[in-house]
């Protein structure tokens, strides 16, 4: 069995490829249970562990994947990532273990690169700026995500404390973007042509007075009904798209409007299974407001592990 370091996987993957591999994967026979939550209570933050299974169908080339994931909001105070995790990849012909990953750094690939997925149905072909509201581990991720999918120029960078904020536009930087931190959230998101917000906000961060026509909002951060990012407005004026249609029962950001009938379940527009099969359009007009709202799902995970053992694991055997 291989172990595949967060390292590897940095160094040996790339968003194209990635992207591709997922918009296969939302094509194809995969069977996805319904992932576990549990909840740790701990003296600042509630604690979470995910479990996330899924496996491929037929008999050639089949694989069987687990995810466990745990996020500690607290740690991110004591200079230790919040959420780290593992990823383990079998054979679906035998179960023999393949390879275990590490699950934290496939993560932030995998979710990013969702994104970027979503982008490529609903974001304006010449979207030249991005906005990311936050900046965890995350946001170098998305940032270079969409730039692959889209002609990005400059990227904005908002955060509670702006030395993170000038800390995470500077590694960006480094990997060869025009990125930027800035201090008015909300004249930031009226020049931004994709804004993604990837906090742990309880509250909403994001409103919809402050969007401008054409715009594509990217809600990624909020995966709890106690969670919110955007206000109401904003997802009264948007077409809502979703990773998987558990994002209707798991994030604040669309379960208070559901509850509030702000909007209805028929105000969902599709999720991305619908998107990369075509069964559902994405962006109409120009000045459309779109809206993705992804929680993240075990299809994207296994996706990414293929790709990492088929890119680093076989070579390795």
């Amino acid at each position: 069995m291989r172990f595949i370091s967060a390292a590897e996987i940095d160094s040996g993957f790339d968003f194209p490829a990635l992207i591709d591999a997922l918009r296969d994967a939302f094509r194809a026979d995969v069977t996805i249970p319904e992932r576990h939550h549990h909840y740790i209570p701990r003296p600042e933050h509630e604690a979470t562990i995910l479990i996330m299974p899924a496996w491929t169908g037929g008999e050639s080339d089949a694989f069987v994947g687990i995810k466990v994931i745990t996020i500690f909001p607290e740690n991110l105070a004591k200079g230790i990532p919040s959420l780290t995790g593992n990823y383990l990849l079998l054979a679906g012909d035998s179960g023999l273990p393949l390879a275990v990953m590490d699950g934290g750094i496939l993560t932030r690939w995998r979710t990013a690169a969702a994104s970027a997925l979503a982008s490529t149905y609903l974001a304006r072909e010449d979207a030249s700026s991005h906005l990311i509201v936050g900046a965890g581990a995350l946001a170098p991720y998305f940032a270079r995500a969409h730039a692959s999918v889209r002609p990005i120029r400059q990227t904005l960078v908002w955060n509670r404390t702006a030395d993170r904020a000038n800390a995470v536009a500077a590694e960006m930087n480094r990997h060869g973007l025009n990125a930027r931190a800035v201090p008015d959230l909300e004249k930031a998101v009226g020049e931004a042509d994709i804004v993604t917000c990837v906090t742990g906000a309880q509250s909403p961060v994001l409103f919809g007075k402050w969007l401008k026509p054409g715009v594509h909002v990217d809600l990624v951060g909020a995966f709890k009904p106690a969670m919110r990012e955007s206000d109401d407005e904003v997802i009264r004026r948007s077409r809502i798209f979703v990773d998987t249609h558990h994002a209707l029962h798991e994030p604040g950001d669309l379960i208070e409007p559901l509850r509030d009938e702000v909007i209805s379940e028929a105000d969902i527009q599709g999720d991305l299974f619908e998107l990369c099969r075509g069964e559902v359009k994405g962006r109409g007009g120009r000045d459309e407001i779109t809206l993705f709202k992804s929680v993240g799902t075990a299809l994207e995970d296994l996706a990414a592990a293929i790709l990492a053992w088929k890119r680093l694991g076989i070579a390795a055997r």
